[in-house]
This record gives structure tokens, C-alpha cells and sequence, in this order.
């Protein structure tokens, strides 16, 4: 069996930037949370929520993504940590990332709407094409690897909570300012956006072949199904068929269609270099 790989000292740079990037999103969201400068996400969301909305109690799952992404980012600043292929692929893009979701709560607190948007989708997107690209070494990563669970999970939650949030922020903006376009009223484009983020986790999923990209998905959209019960039962009720649709859409990709690797628990033996890692 091969040494694994210590990191050289970019990487070990790396590393540390990653978790100061870390350390930066979770400080600076509970610093406004405490300090109270600006407005808060939820009443930067709540602000012109008219088209699509979701319910305040959705956002907790960023305590889970932001514990998730300490582990994360402590785990590389730990020397004895092997470098593998996908922290090498994901570092860089995840610094980005989370600088950008930091960054967001200053846009949000200080109503810098064009900036909250080019910072969500940002993120969003520097996080799921990398992800997508390296999807081939995902899904051969054997069920125990610490990579999954330590450097895929939390990054990919991330990104899936994003994929809910982004549309979400920029139909704020733009309904607030007037800007919704007329071609379809309101509640067209509020469907067109719950379908187009039920699809984009199917389609992700069906590449990585991990729950923790749809998971968050799934709960934004039973956020917004409790969110608009009251004011707007059509979009209530098509959002909450999307998120059991992503349920068990992604259940039955991960479970049943069993990837071309390690996936499926018997297709790479313990003491291979891969699971090692």
C-alpha cells in the first residue's frame, strides 16, 4: 500500500485559507445575528417576499451546513491529513464559496441587492462545477471514505441549499423593485422556480449519486409549501409535490441505481489506496 501524500506547503496554504474562509462565514453570520448592524437575512428575504417565499424556520439548517463546513475546513488545517485528488479539485472553489456567503450577510445587512444576487449565485456556482466535475471520483468513493463525508457532504449541502436560496433572493429583488417580467404572471415564474430547482437536484444527484446535495433541496421546498399554505395554496401544494418528488427521486438514485464504484459498499475492498484516504 502507498504512503499517502503529505501536503507541500501551497497546499498546506491552501488549507489554512480554507479555513479562514470558513471561520470568516460563520463569524460574520453570528456576528449580525449578536451585534444587530444592518438587517437580518430574514428580514432582507421578508422585504419584498411576494412572489416566492419561504418559511423562517427553513433556515435553521444552516446550523448544520455551518458545523458541517467547520469539520470541513479543520479537518485540512490537521498536518497528518493526507492531501487527496478531491481536496486539491475542491479547495480553491470552496474558499471562493465561502467568502462569498460571508460577504452576502454584508450585502443582505446593508441592502446591496445587486450584490446579494452576484454573491449567491457565485457561490452556487463555484461550488456545483467543480463538484460536477469531479463527479466520476465521487461516486467511486467507498461509503466510510472521509473524503465523502468530511469534503463532499458538506460541500455539496452547501450547494444545495444555495440552488434553493439563489432563485429565491433573486425573485426578492426583483419583485421588489418592479422588475418581474411580464410574460408570466407572478405565480408562473414562482412554479417555473420550484420545478427548475426540483430538476436541478434530480439531474445533480443523478451525476454525484449523494443525498446531501438534494436533502437541503428537498427541505427549502418544504419551507416554502409551509410558507405559502395561507397566502398561495397552488404554489404551496406543487412545491411540497417537488419536495417529496426529490425525495424520492434522489432515494431511489442513490439506493437502487448503484454507481460504477465503491457506491454500492462492495466494489472497492478496505485496504485499497482509496479507502485509506
Amino acid at each position: 500500500m502507498s504512503t499517502p501524500a503529505r501536503p507541500s506547503s501551497a497546499e498546506a496554504t491552501r488549507r489554512l485559507l480554507v479555513l479562514a474562509a470558513a471561520l470568516f462565514a460563520v463569524v460574520i453570520g453570528q456576528a449580525q445575528i449578536l451585534m444587530g448592524w444592518g438587517q437580518s437575512p430574514a428580514e432582507f428575504a421578508a422585504d419584498s417576499d411576494a412572489t416566492l417565499r419561504v418559511a423562517g424556520f427553513a433556515f435553521a439548517i444552516w446550523g448544520v451546513i455551518y458545523v458541517w463546513l467547520l469539520v470541513y475546513a479543520v479537518r485540512q488545517a490537521i498536518p497528518a491529513t493526507a492531501e487527496t485528488p478531491l481536496l486539491k479539485a475542491l479547495g480553491w472553489p470552496s474558499v471562493a464559496a465561502l467568502l462569498a456567503i460571508g460577504w452576502w450577510i454584508v450585502a443582505a445587512a446593508f441592502d446591496w441587492e445587486t450584490g446579494t444576487i452576484v454573491l449567491i449565485f457565485g457561490a452556487l456556482l463555484v461550488l456545483l462545477i467543480p463538484l460536477l466535475g469531479q463527479a466520476t471520483a465521487i461516486r467511486a468513493l467507498p461509503r466510510g471514505d472521509r473524503d465523502r463525508w468530511m469534503t463532499v457532504w458538506p460541500l455539496a449541502l452547501l450547494a444545495g441549499w444555495l440552488t434553493v436560496a439563489a432563485p429565491v433572493n433573486l425573485l426578492t429583488v426583483v419583485t421588489g423593485n418592479g422588475d418581474l417580467p411580464t410574460a408570466l404572471p407572478p405565480l408562473g415564474w414562482a412554479v417555473l422556480a420550484v420545478l427548475a430547482v426540483a430538476a436541478l437536484a434530480l439531474g445533480v444527484t443523478a451525476r454525484l449519486r449523494t443525498l446531501a446535495y438534494g436533502l437541503p433541496v428537498s427541505w427549502g421546498l418544504i419551507g416554502v409549501f409551509a410558507a405559502e399554505q395561507t397566502r398561495n395554496a397552488p404554489l404551496a401544494f406543487t412545491a411540497l409535490a417537488a419536495a417529496l418528488g426529490v425525495l424520492a427521486g434522489i432515494a431511489l438514485l442513490v439506493f437502487r441505481l448503484r454507481p460504477a464504484g465503491s457506491d454500492s459498499g462492495r466494489d472497492v475492498k478496505a485496504d485499497t489506496p482509496a479507502a485509506s484516504r
